[in-house]
């Protein structure tokens, strides 16, 4: 016979008594660097499905005391497009994209996170050398100019 879990009871919740319990969402929300040049007061997001755009905006307003001026959301559908070793379609998860527009005067910029590095030398000649090469091999696979278009394996 398998033993019963018993769970926590909690008496009900009464306005103005204390306050046993911590509300914590059951929602994720990952920002996005996004594909496509954003304004600099939007951001991008991965939410849950469950997600509504009240959700989202007090979610992000309560928690992280975030100025909200709007949200936009839309289903990205997964892609269906590839098979298993059966055959049979894989099919990849559908997720929500929200596109969140802070309050006025508030930016967001992405950070960048892998910056450039300055080329020494030694990278910079080697850079030079083959685009050197790459232009030789250019010019000597455009044939003779003189042929008119024939190419060079059509003996004249």
């Amino acid at each position: 016979m398998a033993s019963r879990v018993r769970k926590a009871v909690y008496p009900l919740f009464q306005l103005g008594g204390p306050q046993l319990r911590i509300f914590r969402p059951d929602f994720f929300m990952l920002a996005v660097r996004p594909g496509v040049p954003q304004p600099e007061d939007t951001v991008q997001f991965r939410v849950s499905m469950e997600m509504t755009k009240l959700d989202i905006k007090n979610y992000l307003e309560k928690i992280y005391n975030v100025p909200v001026a709007a949200v936009r959301t839309r289903i990205q559908y997964g892609a269906n497009n590839k098979r298993n070793h059966k055959n049979q379609r894989v099919k990849k998860p559908d997720y929500k994209v929200a596109y969140v527009q802070l309050g006025q005067g508030q930016t967001f910029q992405f950070p960048n996170l892998f910056p450039e590095k300055e080329q020494d030398a030694e990278t910079r000649s080697f850079d030079d050398f083959r685009s050197k090469y790459v232009e030789r091999e250019k010019q000597r696979q455009q044939g003779d100019p003189r042929r008119g278009g024939v190419p060079d394996w059509f003996g004249l």
